[in-house]
């Protein structure tokens, strides 16, 4: 069985790798990927990352493939594949302090993207970091014509699928406790949303 292979992984990895290094650093010591579809980004990102245990997590379905991925490259400090399908598994129960998840967010749908955001407010600690990367509208627009292209083929595939408003991620996000880092423009009219887990007050 030949290895699953995502384009968009292979052109997407060298932005996505740049700005993890700017936030990334030895004092963080465990990643949980979410959604990690193929395996690639995985694969690529952990070895530039020493200090990390990067664990990759997917719906049950996806785990082949990973797997595949991660005995080949033979990496010692990638973990997983965790089943964590939203509306059945939870939040893996390992302390971490790094997520990232990319093209999920536009997958899912607006009621798992909140569930979501909800458990990283439910389980990550003060200073943790979370990094989203895909499309987003901005003021209810589309940002590319493109995206509006790639947004219709979404709903058709699925009518719960839509690339999300940014105001609506950001409100969710902020909402259960985390600030806004950054807002990374990408290439392929993506973006990089970095959040920061506030101090938790009862």
């Amino acid at each position: 069985m030949n290895k699953p292979f995502a384009p968009s992984c292979e052109r997407n990895k060298d932005a996505i790798l740049k700005i993890l290094k700017q936030y990334i650093t030895s004092d963080d010591h465990r990643l949980l990927e979410v959604g990690s579809g193929s395996g690639q980004h995985a694969v690529h990102f952990a070895p530039e990352f020493k200090d990390l245990q990067w664990v990759t997590s997917d719906v049950k379905s996806n785990h082949d493939g990973i797997k595949q991925w991660l005995k080949s490259a033979r990496i010692p400090n990638i973990h997983g594949p965790l089943d964590f399908e939203l509306g059945v598994d939870e939040f893996p129960r390992q302390i971490f302090n790094l997520v990232f998840t990319a093209n999920t967010f536009h997958i899912l749908s607006w009621k798992q993207d909140k569930s979501l955001m909800k458990m990283f407010g439910n389980r990550l600690r003060e200073g943790s970091q979370v990094f989203i990367y895909g499309p987003f509208n901005y003021d209810g627009k589309y940002t590319s014509k493109s995206n509006e292209d790639f947004d219709m083929w979404l709903k058709d595939q699925d009518s719960k699928s839509a690339i999300r408003n940014f105001e609506d991620v950001n409100s969710c996000m902020v909402k259960n406790g985390f600030k806004l880092t950054a807002d990374h423009e990408m290439p392929a009219n993506n973006r990089m949303l970095v959040y920061t887990r506030l101090e938790f007050v009862k």
